[in-house]
């Protein structure tokens, strides 16, 4: 018998090379995964992007192109393409808006990875390079930005409208970005403008009319109808008391059941159960409260058809199931604590307001609470749209607009948009690039070219040339243009401040500190393990 010379060893030759190029193909090919999801959304960037229209499995349609909503309903299964849709989740949780840009900028991020690592640069010098990169990228956007106050009510509603420009719901944006601004401003408190909470905006979807009737209501917002038949439905200068427990006849603790055989036995039921609600509303009614706010129950009806005509007797206009999670925003707004019981149904627990009223909506009615006296700093939106997607399009693209509101909040400067702040960065990351030498030279090169993707997809979603727009820019902010941009509308390089298309400076540099964050998660990564279950 012949012995191979390979077999000799113990293990096939060519073992030790295979191991060497098995982290080499994971990255590559958790590079292709991330750059298919980034390809998937690149045409949806801008004013002139395209939209997606979204199937589920129940045959429900979605159509949008917030980079966001796409990304969570897309189906993604390899593990760094979901990293990509979590880098959009925290740019939406971050700042709101930038959702699409972000993954753009990662996609781009990861081509320049690939060049680089083709070059023989180690994956761990380029992760070192890229972190020097973003904070050099993220102090270019503070120079550039201009500093602005919240007392400018103009410079925010321009934010507002640059974020809505590129929504389905654009045409309106003139309409929903002072309703964003306004709601904003409402709810934050001064002095304490970092802890601005967009969970103090309660934004009401109602169907039937058109987004042009979306009204700001500075008070309280009920989905359901008052449910008396004959109470009252407009009440003036009303006392307001939000109850936690039922108005109707008390059940057992455990679960069965009497059967009450004779007619004296079952009169009797019915005359405790009719003591015992009349009790309740009496108690009501020498409270003097004359619009009742009931929580849903789980167990029984939180109000019986006995004690609602009682109540609509002694006039008391009544909502019932009120949701247990809107029970928060609702003490918040009325500056109240819910009652529990019955004994503490005393008029100091009341809550004075101008108005309850019910109102009607297209083919839905709720009702309204204005002028709440020493009212939280809490505010509704009650949006509007004729049919179930311009509804949903409309508050996801407000909820964006909220956010960008809140971003000038916290982060008081403004920075130009149309791809002027993306081109910049990569000029003078490029010019900072011939300042420095070996490796890091080749990563800030490859980082600032990777910009430009941003003003390229724009020119391209617009029907421009994107070699020749993106060229002309470069050009122009090489001569000291440092807020030229992409007018998409005009379809030339103009001075896009001028154009009022503006950003929050917090959205740009997010969107680049969380692409290049991810982008070094991905390239650290050399292998991908299954664990058993």
């Amino acid at each position: 018998m012949v012995v191979k010379p390979a077999m000799r060893a113990g293990k096939p030759q060519g073992q030790a090379y295979k191991d060497k190029s098995k982290p080499a193909d994971i990255r590559q090919s958790n590079i292709n995964a991330a750059k298919a999801v980034c390809d998937a959304i690149r045409t949806s960037l801008g004013p002139r992007g395209m939209d997606k229209m979204i199937q589920a499995g129940n045959g429900e349609v979605t159509i949008t192109n917030d980079g966001a909503t796409i990304l969570k309903q897309m189906n993604v299964i390899h593990p760094a393409a979901k990293m990509l849709v979590e880098l959009s989740r925290a740019q939406d949780v971050e700042a709101g808006d930038g959702t699409t840009s972000v993954v753009v900028v990662a996609g781009a991020l990861l081509e320049a990875v690939e060049k680089l690592l083709q070059m023989g640069i180690h994956p761990t010098a380029i992760s070192d390079a890229f972190q020097k990169c973003s904070a050099k990228a993220v102090e270019i956007l503070t120079e550039m930005s201009r500093p602005i106050e919240l007392t400018d009510r103009e410079s925010l509603i321009k934010s507002a409208s640059t974020s809505l420009n590129s929504k389905v719901v654009s045409q309106h944006s003139s309409q929903l970005a002072p309703i964003a601004v306004d709601a904003v401003l409402k709810v934050t408190e001064p002095g304490h403008e970092s802890g601005c909470d967009l969970k103090n905006v309660k934004i009401i979807r109602s169907l039937g009319g058109t987004i042009e009737d979306t009204e700001l209501v500075d008070g309280l917002v009920f989905t359901q109808r008052s449910c008396g038949v004959n109470g009252p439905k407009r009440v003036e200068k009303a006392k307001i008391g939000l109850i936690q427990f039922c108005i109707s006849a008390p059940k057992t603790d455990m679960d069965h059941s009497v059967v009450v055989s004779d007619y004296a036995a079952m009169d009797r039921v019915l005359k405790e159960e009719r003591a015992y609600i009349l009790n309740i509303v009496k108690q009501i009614k020498k409270a003097g409260c004359n619009v009742l706010l009931v929580q849903k129950s789980i167990l029984r009806d939180a109000v019986s058809d006995l004690a609602l005509h009682f109540l609509d007797k002694i006039k008391v206009m009544v909502v019932k199931d009120v949701e247990r999670e809107d029970i928060e925003f609702v003490c918040k707004t009325l500056n109240c604590r819910p009652i529990a019981s019955l004994d503490h149904f005393l008029p100091e627990h009341l809550v004075n307001a101008d108005l309850v009223e019910e109102v009607s909506s297209g083919s839905s009615k709720f009702v309204k609470v204005t002028g709440i006296q020493n009212m939280g700093r809490t505010v509704s939106i009650v949006v509007r749209g004729s049919n179930k997607l311009v509804l949903e399009e409309a508050d996801r693209s407000l909820h964006d607009a909220l956010c960008v509101v809140r971003c000038l909040v916290k982060k008081r400067a403004q920075i130009a948009g149309g791809g002027a702040p993306e081109i910049e960065m990569a000029l003078q990351l490029a010019a900072h690039a011939q300042t420095l030498e070996g490796v890091d030279a080749y990563c800030f090169r490859g980082f600032a070219n990777a910009l430009e993707v941003i003003p390229s997809t724009l020119a391209e979603n617009a029907g421009l040339n994107p070699i020749a727009t993106v060229t002309e820019l470069r050009n122009r902010h090489a001569q000291g243009e440092k807020n030229a941009g992409i007018n998409v509308r005009k379809g030339a390089i103009t001075d896009i401040l001028a154009e009022n298309v503006v950003q929050p400076l917090l959205v740009s540099t997010s969107s680049i500190t969380l692409a290049s964050e991810t982008v070094r998660s991905i390239l650290k990564i050399d292998d991908i393990i299954n664990t058993m279950q």
